[in-house]
C-alpha cells in the first residue's frame, strides 16, 4: 500500500505521537508507523495492516520490547487531549471500566480471571478516563490504567472487605483517576468527573470536598444521612416534582434506543460518613441529590428509568438540575468507545501471547479508536469546517472522485458534514431522511474503504507529478 503522507500532509499520527518517550528515536518513530498503519486498517490484525513482513516483524517487536509500556504509549496523547481541554469552558472527564476477555487465547501468558469464578474466564481490566466536550465530541483519552485479578485468589467476606484501606480495594482504581484527573486540570477549564454507580465510594466524595473538584456520581447505595431517620432515597422522593423532561436513551445489548419522559427532584444531602473499623475516621460530605424518574414508562419495558445523581456541582434551580442531567447523558460515550475498541478494532482476537504486548498493543489502538470515534462526532458539532479538519489531502479527494465517479475535484473544499457523510456511505450508509446522522459501525467501516483507496489515489498522483516533471 502507497504511503498516503507523501501528499505534504501532516498525519495525525505525527501529531499525536510527537512528543512520545521511548528512551530510543527508532522506537519512538516506530510507534507513529504503526499507529498510522493501524489507524489506515483499523479493524484488521497487525499483519494485515502492517504493508510487509519486515513492518509486520518490526511491530511484533515493539510491543515485545520492555522499554515500551502503555503508559508511555498513551502519555503523548493524553498530553494532546490537556491542549484540546483548554478551548473549552467545561469538559466532562467520564471514567468507566471495560474487561478484555481473552479465555479463547488459552496460550497466553498473565491474564487474570474476570467475570465469575464458575465461568473461569481469562483476561484484564482497562479503567479509562475519556474526556468528551457537553455536546458529547471526544477530546481523548486522559488517564487509563490496566489490572489483573489474581487467578483461584478467594473473594473477600463482606467483612474482610470492610477492614480493608481503600488502598488495597480493587475500587481504589476510581480514585486513582480521579486523583490523576485532578492533577491534569488544565487552569481555567472546569472538568466535571462522571462516573456510573460503581464509583459511588465515599472517598470519591471526601476528595471533591478535599481538592476542591467537581464530581458527578450515579448512587448506588442508600446512605445515612445526618437527619433523624432519614435515608438517601427516602429524602429525595419526598420533595417535590421540579420539573419534566424528555431524555434520549442510547441503546446497547440491553436497552433499546427510545425517548424516555422524566421527572425530576432535587434537594442537598449531608451524609453521615461510614464506620470504618480501625481506620481513620471520614469526614461528613454535602452533596446534591437528583432523582430522575420514568413515572410512566411503556407498558413492556422491563426496566423504566430511575437515576439518583449525586453532585457537588451548583444546583439551585431546574434547569441547573437539567444541565447535571444532560451531563450524565453524555457518559454513553465511553460506552461507544469501547464498542469501538472491542466491535470495531477487534482487540480480542489479536495473539500477542502475553499480557503485556497485548496492553501495549491496547494501548496503542485506544487512540485510534479515539480518532475514529472523533471523526464520527465532528460532524456533528462542527459540520461546517472545511474536511480538511478530519482528512489529508490525498484522503478527501480520493473520496471525492469515487463518491461523485468523477476525476474532476471541486473548486470548493468539501465540509466535514459531506465528508462523513460520503466515508459512512463507503461503510453501508444510506443516508435516507429518516436515517439521521451516520453511526460509528459505518464510519469505522468506510474509513477502512477510504484507506484502500487514498493508498492508490497516491499512487497514481505521485506517478503524475513524477512524469509531468521528467516533461
Amino acid at each position: 500500500m502507497a504511503n498516503k503522507k507523501k501528499s505534504g500532509d501532516l498525519s495525525w499520527t505525527a501529531e499525536e505521537f510527537s512528543k512520545v518517550k521511548l528512551q530510543d528515536k527508532r522506537l519512538n518513530k516506530r510507534c507513529e508507523k504503526i499507529a498510522s498503519d493501524l489507524e489506515q486498517q483499523p479493524t484488521d490484525t497487525i499483519n494485515q495492516a502492517s504493508e510487509d513482513w519486515t513492518d509486520t516483524k518490526a511491530a511484533y517487536r515493539f510491543f515485545d520490547n520492555p522499554k515500551v509500556t502503555p503508559k508511555k504509549i498513551i502519555a503523548p496523547h493524553s498530553g494532546r487531549t490537556v491542549k484540546r481541554m483548554k478551548k473549552h469552558a467545561l469538559v466532562l472527564a467520564i471514567q468507566d471500566t471495560s474487561f478484555l476477555n481473552y479465555t479463547h487465547h488459552p496460550q497466553t501468558e498473565g491474564l487474570g480471571e474476570i467475570g465469575k469464578k464458575e465461568q473461569k474466564q481469562r483476561g484484564f481490566g482497562m479503567h479509562t478516563t475519556l474526556v468528551v466536550t457537553t455536546r458529547g465530541l471526544p477530546l481523548g483519552v486522559l488517564t487509563q490504567a490496566f489490572f489483573e485479578r489474581p487467578i483461584g485468589e478467594a473473594s473477600h467476606t463482606a467483612a474482610e472487605n470492610l477492614k480493608l484501606p481503600i488502598e488495597e480495594k480493587e475500587s481504589y482504581r476510581w480514585i486513582e483517576a480521579f486523583q490523576q484527573t485532578i492533577a491534569l486540570k488544565p487552569e481555567g477549564t472546569q472538568v466535571v468527573t462522571v462516573c456510573d454507580r460503581e464509583a459511588d465510594i465515599y472517598e470519591m466524595f471526601v476528595m471533591t470536598q478535599e481538592q476542591h473538584a467537581d464530581l458527578l456520581v450515579r448512587a448506588n447505595t442508600d446512605r445515612r444521612l445526618d437527619e433523624e431517620t432519614k435515608k438517601l432515597w427516602a429524602k429525595v422522593e419526598s420533595q417535590k416534582k421540579a420539573g419534566e423532561l424528555t431524555i434520549d436513551i442510547v441503546g446497547n445489548d440491553k436497552r433499546e434506543t427510545r425517548q424516555a419522559s422524566v421527572t425530576v427532584r432535587y434537594c442537598t444531602v449531608k451524609f453521615l460518613p461510614p464506620w470504618r473499623p480501625e481506620q481513620k475516621k471520614l469526614p461528613s460530605v454535602t452533596l446534591t441529590a437528583i432523582l430522575v424518574s420514568e413515572e410512566n414508562p411503556p407498558a413492556n419495558l422491563k426496566e423504566p428509568i430511575e437515576w439518583l445523581l449525586l453532585t457537588n456541582t451548583t444546583v439551585n434551580d431546574f434547569l441547573q438540575g437539567v444541565q447535571v442531567i444532560e451531563w450524565y447523558c453524555c457518559r454513553w460515550q465511553i460506552e461507544v468507545f469501547h464498542k469501538i475498541i472491542k466491535s470495531g478494532c477487534r482487540v480480542e482476537d489479536c495473539r500477542l501471547q502475553t499480557a503485556a504486548r497485548l496492553k501495549n498493543y491496547i494501548a496503542l489502538m485506544c487512540v485510534v479508536a479515539w480518532r475514529l470515534q472523533w471523526l464520527t462526532y465532528i460532524n456533528r458539532t462542527d459540520p461546517l469546517s472545511p474536511c480538511t479538519t478530519v482528512l489529508t489531502t490525498i484522503e478527501w479527494q480520493a473520496l471525492y472522485m469515487r463518491i461523485h465517479k468523477t476525476s474532476v475535484l471541486p473548486k470548493i473544499i468539501p465540509s466535514t458534514h459531506q465528508a462523513v457523510r460520503w466515508i459512512a456511505q463507503l461503510g453501508g450508509f444510506l443516508g435516507r431522511k429518516s436515517d439521521g446522522e451516520p453511526g460509528i459501525v459505518v464510519v469505522w467501516r468506510g474509513w477502512k474503504r477510504l484507506q484502500d483507496l487514498a493508498g492508490t489515489w497516491a499512487l497514481i498522483a505521485d506517478h503524475h507529478i513524477q512524469v509531468v516533471g521528467n516533461r
